[in-house]
């Protein structure tokens, strides 16, 4: 990370000295955590019983070379995938911008990414052999070539591993060519996706709750990148930068690690919930044991980060500030080595065998099959997802937080806005949290039933709560001109060029009408079924096209262009005929959709698939009557006001000019005279 662009401002002699006191200490720092992580690997896994499994003979077995090797490559990937994303952060959100742009020292941190970006790449190709040695049971040379080709194009885990080398080798080009801080969300985006194959095609995709395991998984993992290359980017910009630089990246981590220890504890949590069945099974299996003592680990990071925030990052300003902000920092990546290293030891280690086995449909589902649809079912069959829980949680949280700021601050907030927001997240939550979600799975009628209200329903309430104009209204401008906070960012989002393209009604409206046919009416539907990342990836898609569509139609928050209102119902018009033929169109089918997935569990209660179908093609064709008669009423008083709103301009504009129309002023005049002359006559 020596790149020229990092450094201070003092001439070049001056910098050479000040640099070489930073760079002992951070080799020190280095070289501790690569000590601690890795006697914290070897240890763990030795006590977790991976590496010293007694061979069975006449079994195949891929020899110690992988025994040891898979482990060590997962963590070297995990580390320098860390270290990537920390430079990135660093340079975009903790370093101030100049007018917006990136300064030298930034442009040097995204530049220095470009490095440990290579080796996340290179140590995830070696996971992709060792992995494959490990399920095969053949060495790792014998493997590769045609077999590892076809395990990395064909299977779920060779495709995620070899989707993060790619999307690591991209991430390091970006790096290199990117000029600005728009241009540098790229590389940050690429990471994070970069971060979740491996996390959704693991172990954690066949475990029993697959809302709870793949989603804490993926957030563990997200969580823990930032965290800790944050800090260590953080720590390194200290050592190096210029005394008055120091503060502002300090402070500003300091409130983002906050979140992600809250994200690295639940993910954990909801991780090890998934895997283990009984509280015995913490304390009794060498799998419990190893949560225990990362559990340790992770509630000592909670202590330092509450140090960090206490004592040194108010004195950070000070030289003796800074030395122990650098002293507490590097016993906090030594810990978080550790726990890197305990993790991904866990990860080869066993979980605790689920007792009693799993039927067919529980392999699939994530549950067995529910009893017969009733009220009481619906209200109490509710499914621990995860992922729409914290999207509902943070939603409401936020919402609820600009709203108490502009009350204690005396501006007024529409009520209504605020109604439809709660009703929207309220209606979210009991479609996908609910016994309707549960059902959803196994009946394709209550499926329906759950996608027209994602796409139809709850896009509605939520646009036309005005998220965006509370957010720009609540949220603080920057403290230094020229600088990003939250705010700027979130306006030169709404203002960018991708907004400008997703809002165009070419892309909305078709996005909203035509996505259904291309989904139902393929094999892409029982894929996506079949696989609970892709379930989730499609109701998202539902709320998303169906936000942006009703966003140009009912929106009310600021965009890149607004449509006459005449357009507007053109496009809600033609919009409703055409689900209202999808509809139609599944209620023709002669054959069940989707027998691929749901054809692979009985129902004992369902009067058969083609019936249930029929069911839901007409749930689908009659449900869009409600949400086309709440648009209708909420754009007809939109209308209203915006030209009562035009009316008070011209009027102001003509006193201002003084040039009133005589003829209109005239007509007035000889209207309120009628008006008289009526009310005289009653």
């Amino acid at each position: 990370m020596n790149s020229p662009g990092v450094r201070g401002s003092g001439g070049a002699a001056q910098g050479a000295s000040a640099r070489a006191p930073g760079g002992d200490t951070a080799a020190t720092i280095a070289v501790a955590a690569v000590a601690t992580c890795l006697i914290a690997l070897v240890v763990t896994l030795v006590a977790g019983g991976s590496v010293t499994a007694r061979v069975v003979p006449g079994l195949p077995d891929a020899g110690p070379l992988t025994r040891w090797g898979l482990p060590a490559a997962t963590t070297v990937r995990d580390v320098a995938a860390a270290l990537t994303a920390g430079p990135i952060v660093l340079a975009l959100f903790l370093l101030p911008l100049r007018s917006g742009a990136l300064g030298p020292q930034a442009l040097g941190y995204l530049r220095a990414a470009a490095w440990p970006a290579l080796v996340w790449a290179a140590a995830a190709g070696a996971t992709l052999v060792f992995q494959l040695s490990d399920v095969s049971g053949l060495p790792p040379g014998d493997v590769i070539g045609d077999q590892l080709t076809s395990y990395a194009v064909s299977v779920a885990q060779g495709i995620g591993l070899l989707a993060t080398i790619l999307l690591a080798c991209a991430v390091a080009l970006l790096c290199r060519t990117a000029e600005s801080a728009a241009g540098a969300f790229a590389p940050l985006v690429l990471t994070g996706a970069g971060l979740l194959p491996p996390a959704l095609t693991g172990h954690a995709a066949s475990a029993g709750s697959h809302e709870l395991a793949v989603t804490g998984l993926a957030l563990h993992v997200v969580a823990v990148s930032l965290w800790v290359g944050g800090l260590a980017a953080v720590t390194f910009h200290g050592l190096r930068a210029a005394p008055e630089d120091a503060p502002v990246a300090a402070e500003r981590f300091s409130r983002a690690a906050l979140w992600a220890y809250i994200g690295v504890g639940a993910g954990g949590v909801a991780s090890a919930a998934s895997r283990m069945y009984t509280v015995a099974d913490v304390f009794t299996t060498a799998y419990g044991w190893i949560v225990v003592a990362k559990t340790a680990l992770f509630l000592v990071l909670g202590l330092i980060g509450w140090m960090h925030r206490r004592r040194t990052v108010p004195r950070i300003a000070e030289t003796g500030g800074r030395r122990l902000f650098v002293r507490l920092a590097g016993v906090e990546i030594a810990v978080m080595a550790a726990t890197m290293g305990i993790a991904a030891a866990l990860s080869r280690t066993a979980p605790p065998p689920q007792e009693g086995g799993t039927t067919p449909a529980e392999a699939v589902l994530g549950f067995a099959v529910p009893p017969p649809v009733s009220v009481q079912t619906l209200l109490t069959l509710w499914r621990p997802d995860l992922f729409f829980a914290l999207v509902i949680a943070v939603l409401g949280g936020c919402y609820a937080a600009g709203v108490v700021r502009l009350r204690r601050r005396g501006d007024r907030w529409p009520w209504g806005r605020t109604v439809a927001w709660a009703a929207g997240l309220a209606v979210l939550a009991a479609m996908l949290l609910s016994g309707v979600a549960t059902y959803s799975m196994v009946v394709f009628s209550m499926h329906m039933v759950q996608h027209m209200v994602l796409s139809m329903l709850v896009p509605i309430l939520l646009v036309l709560g005005a998220p965006v104009t509370l957010a720009l209204r609540a949220l603080h401008p920057a403290h230094r001109r020229g600088d990003r906070g939250p705010r700027e960012w979130l306006t030169a989002f709404v203002n960018s060029g991708f907004s400008r393209a997703a809002t165009h009604p070419a892309v909305a409206a078709p996005l909203f009408v035509l996505s259904p046919y291309a989904l139902y009416f393929t094999p892409l539907f029982p894929a996506l079924m079949n696989d609970h990342t892709g379930h989730l990836l499609m109701n998202v898609h539902f709320l998303v096209t169906g936000f942006l569509y009703y966003w140009i139609i009912v929106g009310v928050d600021p965009g890149p262009r607004k449509l006459p209102y005449l357009m507007r119902l053109v496009l809600l018009l033609v919009a409703m005929g055409v689900h209202a033929f999808f509809g139609i169109a599944i209620m023709m089918q002669t054959d069940p959709l989707a027998m691929g997935y749901y054809g692979q569990f009985e129902v004992p209660w369902l009067d058969g698939q083609s019936a249930d179908q029929y069911t839901g093609g007409g749930i689908a064709w009659a449900v869009g009557e409600i949400p086309t008669a709440l648009v209708t009423l909420a754009m007809v008083r939109q209308w209203r006001v915006d030209d009562e709103r035009t009316e008070r301009r011209r009027e102001r504009h003509s006193r201002r000019d003084g040039s009133d129309d005589a003829d209109m002023d005239a007509y007035n005049a000889y209207l309120a005279e009628l008006d008289r002359r009526s009310q005289g006559g009653r």
